[in-house]
């Protein structure tokens, strides 16, 4: 039968591994084949940009994975595994930080600048998410409204996103851990002299924590939503005491140097801080597993967004009320706060829930990643063996384990401060792409949409976007001037109009849609690249040297496995392309990723 043969297939893999669980397309059969795919390179390139999937083949592809996802999630799931992907190492770490040498006590303003930037990124997830309710989240979006080679750019930033910000949140699981035992935060570390700083504090308590997350979300995605409901509501009853808490103890004092860093200061936390709302898109990619998408997912994205950012702003003013902004600790900010006001058995408190926190953030962040990783490799621009769903679990295991092994290797070197930094940068680069193809999706359908309309919103786009990089690029290179401005922002202004007045709307959501289209999107983008603006450089270059390695793996590799595989399923899977797709499509039986 099916069934016994697809069991079979599945106790092979387990057992051992070859060439064609990792590349089984047509091209890499033969030295020879892939001699002649490298020559067709620039052929396949243009094919893989233009082409577009559609919302339908999304869903199909979902057959590749052999067993299909269990929907066992509603908006309640949703809504606590929203705040359990955000409320950890952000609030607890960083707002220390950039308190103390960014913000001063304006970083609840820095909180207000983030939350807005990803309540936007919210709404723009959520339209895509009912509509294509995928486990691949924004990689399955960017695939069908703006192609393929786009896609991966983001799929690339997606997965370092998630195992860098997974490595962020165990280390910070550390530090808190060491403050529950009266330890420094890097007394458990091992600090190993031959290596660079920043490097050099090897943390092997992030690595159990992290292998121990990775059993718990192998076995079961509702038993990880019961494990992270139960963990949630302990963390929130933590942050209400320390809000209560610290309140009590607080000083309006505190508030008087409010400003301390100006303007500057307050955006430029703002793009570290956005660290803080990373994993919301997490949810985005439970999808597939949700009983009523149209009801639950806006329910539970939307509703944990604005929670969460209520509960970070009244945290931050809080800690901000306790102590001056020059004497918060940047390790752990809330534990030593309460010590200094007298409250010295608060910390354990504090410590505990921080600890809760973190531990549903890389819970959920787990059960994020795996599914975006296997949906990436439904198209085989990774390798398929990444697709499988175990059939007992109904949960990605070969996805989820190797993503956490990444993160486990991360987090055993690298600081903190250097993660947040870098994985700023791949989050709101993703998130501004979604804001993009969500205006393409709603006023660029193919047979619908003149070439005339068309053009104008290509004009459009190219205006919004290149003035919101002139915005951020005048911000980060003038320190006070302001004419620039005058030039920039009206015209992000007009380009807006003119696509709201002159360009119609080629597709109306048929169950949710994002509301004030195209000002909300458009704000989105401008948002998202005027905190790019405001991180440092040499994190750019760290972000440089990730999109040089994407690039040579998709040129050498992932474009060919792409391009063979939308071939392969051509006759079956619907794909909007170029004339090159259609002369293309001869489709060949019996693939060896089906066999």
């Amino acid at each position: 039968m099916a069934v016994a043969s697809e069991e079979t297939g599945i106790r092979k893999r387990g057992c051992s591994c070859s060439k064609d669980d990792f590349l089984p397309e047509e091209s890499f059969k033969s030295w020879g084949n892939y001699g002649r795919a490298l020559k067709e390179t620039p052929t396949r390139l243009i094919d893989r940009i233009i082409t577009r999937s559609h919302d339908s083949a999304e869903l199909q592809v979902k057959a590749r994975s052999q067993h299909q996802m269990k929907k066992t999630l509603s908006w309640w799931d949703l809504m606590w595994f929203g705040m359990g992907a955000v409320i950890g190492a952000g609030i607890f770490v960083l707002t220390g930080l950039e308190a103390r040498y960014d913000a001063g006590p304006a970083v609840v303003l820095s909180y207000v600048v983030s939350g807005t930037s990803a309540l936007l990124s919210v709404f723009c997830y959520t339209e895509f998410a009912v509509e294509i309710p995928v486990a691949g989240g924004s990689f399955a979006y960017l695939r069908v409204e703006l192609g393929d080679f786009m896609a991966f750019i983001a799929a690339g930033n997606i997965l370092l996103e998630y195992i860098i910000g997974g490595a962020a949140v165990a280390r910070s699981w550390t530090s808190y851990f060491t403050t529950l035992c009266n330890h420094k935060p890097d007394d458990f570390r091992i600090h190993a002299n031959g290596l660079a700083d920043g490097y050099n504090l090897l943390d092997p308590i992030a690595v159990g924590i992290i292998a121990i997350i990775c059993i718990i979300a192998v076995l079961s995605t509702k038993g990880s939503s019961r494990i992270n409901y139960i963990a949630s509501i302990v963390h929130v009853v933590v942050i209400l005491f320390i809000i209560i808490a610290g309140l009590i103890k607080a000083d309006t004092k505190n508030l008087n140097d409010f400003f301390h860093y100006e303007a500057r200061g307050v955006f430029k936390a703002s793009a570290v801080l956005f660290f803080a709302y990373v994993g919301f898109d997490a949810v985005s990619t439970m999808a597939e597993e949700t009983k009523n998408p149209a009801k639950d997912i806006p329910i539970g994205l939307v509703g944990s967004m604005v929670i969460t950012t209520i509960i970070y702003c009244l945290l931050a003013v809080t800690l901000c009320l306790m102590v001056p902004f020059n004497r918060i600790d940047p390790d752990a900010p809330f534990s030593v706060a309460f010590q200094d006001v007298g409250w010295g058995w608060a910390k354990y408190v504090v410590a505990a829930g921080a600890l809760k926190g973190m531990t549903s953030v890389l819970l959920v962040s787990a059960v994020g990643q795996a599914r975006y990783l296997t949906h990436i490799a439904r198209t085989h621009m990774m390798p398929p063996w990444f697709a499988i769903v175990d059939a007992k679990t109904g949960t990605p295991v070969n996805a989820t384990v190797v993503m956490l092994a990444a993160t486990a290797v991360i987090a055993f070197f690298t600081k903190l401060n250097i993660l947040s930094n870098l994985l700023s940068i791949s989050t709101l680069f993703i998130f501004m792409l979604v804001a993009v193809a969500l205006l393409v999706r709603r006023y660029y359908a193919t047979g619908v949409t003149t070439a005339t309309n068309r053009n104008k919103l290509l004009i459009f786009l190219t205006l919004i976007i290149g003035s919101s990089i002139a915005t951020a690029a005048y911000w980060g290179m003038s320190e006070k001037g302001w004419i620039g401005y005058c030039i920039t922002v009206p015209i992000w202004i007009l380009a807006t109009i003119g696509l709201w007045a002159f360009v119609p709307q080629a597709r109306e959501p048929k169950m949710w849609g994002v509301p004030l289209v195209p000002w909300l999107p458009s704000a989105s983008i401008a948002i998202n690249i005027f905190l790019l603006g405001s991180i440092d450089k040499q994190s750019f270059v760290r972000f440089a040297i990730w999109t040089v390695f994407l690039l040579a793996y998709y040129f050498l590799f992932g474009l060919h496995a792409s391009y063979d595989t939308a071939k392969e399923y051509d006759g079956r899977e619907v794909e909007e392309g170029s004339a090159v797709v259609a002369a293309g499509g001869n489709s060949k039986t019996g693939s060896a990723y089906n066999s």
